[in-house]
């Protein structure tokens, strides 16, 4: 597979794995919780796609041609870049409204 045949599969499995997982940033939030509880550590989002790429690359230490495994390396990296554009726009949007938080009172 060629790298735009890689990212081409890469698109088609992140969207079919949002319509059974939902949305990336609270699907990982959901499992930097649980992890964190594990681990008695607090664990990010993008943490989590960090380990998830981890595990990818132990997998093909044994069996470096599986291009399943390479493929979802792709995808945890795109995960991990979607959770910080994601925390961004949280962030800002809670800038914006901080001055307003007296109305729900």
């Amino acid at each position: 597979m060629n790298k735009n045949e890689l990212l081409d599969a890469c698109k088609v499995a992140l969207n079919s794995r949002g319509q059974h997982y939902g949305k990336v940033l609270e699907n990982h939030s959901r499992i930097a919780k649980i992890w964190s509880l594990i681990l008695g550590l607090e664990v990010t989002e993008e943490q989590v796609a960090l380990m998830m790429v981890g595990l990818k690359v132990a997998r093909l230490i044994e069996t470096p041609d599986h291009q399943d495994s390479i493929l979802d390396i792709a995808g945890y990296e795109a995960v991990m870049s979607e959770c910080i554009e994601e925390k961004k726009t949280q962030k800002s949007t809670d800038k914006q409204t901080e001055g307003y938080l007296w109305h729900k009172n």
